[in-house]
């Protein structure tokens, strides 16, 4: 029964519970959005990732910062959140065009720009984010919008749905009425 008991021990001393690593991913050509399965380099503006658990090494990319933070209060997540990155876009050599492949920050530090004239790489207003709080600041002077953490971003910011931007006079609607009336609609 001794024997058993410090064989246990043994094994239990010996077994390290291993800590799954939720460092930054550098952005590749590989990269596609989680929700648009589109290559991130193809379109402008910040990007995140989103690290789960018990998926090692594979994030979840996102075209735009809104759609992971969208993805971060839906509740239908397959597996807990460890960690979200984002790109600085105060970091030296960040640009809207090229926001950077290894800038990445702490969504939980990060401060974020809601609410400005910049729209994101899929079109949709974008949350911008920056290291420094004086960085975000001097962004939203020049660009509008209100400087938040993580957790102040309002629901409308992420989750609410765009407005139509398509015409009532436009060459889709106008197809669209035709189809009706060829179907007899």
């Amino acid at each position: 029964m001794k024997r058993a008991l410090l064989y246990a021990l043994v094994l239990s001393a010996c077994r390290e519970d291993a800590v799954q690593a939720t460092d930054p991913v550098a952005l590749t050509a590989d990269a596609v959005g989680h929700f648009c399965q589109m290559n991130l380099l193809e379109h402008e503006g910040p990007k995140a990732q989103v690290h789960l658990e018990g998926l090692p090494g594979t994030p979840l990319f996102f075209s735009q910062v809104r759609d992971a933070v969208t993805y971060a209060r839906l509740p239908e997540q397959s597996h807990p959140i460890l960690a979200i990155w984002v790109n600085d876009m105060g970091a030296a050599g960040a640009t809207w065009a090229e926001p950077g492949a290894a800038n990445w920050i702490d969504a939980k530090t990060a401060h974020f720009v809601v609410g400005s004239r910049l729209a994101g790489g899929m079109g949709a207003p974008e949350l911008v984010p920056f290291a420094r709080a004086e960085d975000a600041a001097e962004f939203a002077r020049a660009n509008g919008g209100t400087v938040v953490g993580l957790d102040a971003i309002p629901d409308s910011a992420v989750i609410a749905p765009e407005a139509e931007t398509v015409a009532e006079d436009s060459e889709f609607d106008r197809r669209l009425k035709a189809l009706s009336e060829r179907a007899g609609g």
